[in-house]
């Protein structure tokens, strides 16, 4: 009985500690990615033509110089960035001259740790 209550005993510590292990990994991995919080223009959002300053805001550090940002125009030409050297670390920030239509800004960021993440904001440019 002792034997058997031992043993149930040390595999619950193992299986607790496992779990506890995945957890701690998982939430490590979880963190490793840039996930973009803010930007502006915002999703779907609309901007005054002009010259207009873009922020898109991640919640880690990136790599600012390896990182990109590529304005789809409404002719659907591709023009990328130049990212501004200034930035926040956590940050990546453009200006681009913009006429009236709808835009797609596709960002790809590096996280410091070499972990890639990407996605598209489209928005809409008025006249002013």
């Amino acid at each position: 009985m002792f034997m058997e209550n031992s043993v149930m005993s040390l595999r619950h510590r193992f299986a607790s500690t496992v779990v506890g292990v995945a957890c701690a990994l998982a939430s490590v991995a979880a963190s490793a990615h840039a996930i973009l919080i803010d930007s502006t223009p915002k999703p779907n959002g609309t901007l005054s033509a002009g010259h207009v300053q873009m922020m898109f805001k991640y919640n880690s550090k990136i790599d600012q110089h390896r990182s990109r940002i590529t304005l789809i125009g409404p002719d659907k030409r591709e023009k990328v960035l130049a990212i501004a050297t200034d930035s926040k670390s956590n940050e990546l920030d453009t200006t681009a001259d913009l006429t009236p239509g709808t835009y797609t800004l596709r960002w790809q960021a590096l996280a410091l740790d070499g972990h890639i993440t990407r996605g598209d904001l489209p928005f809409t440019v008025v006249g002013k």
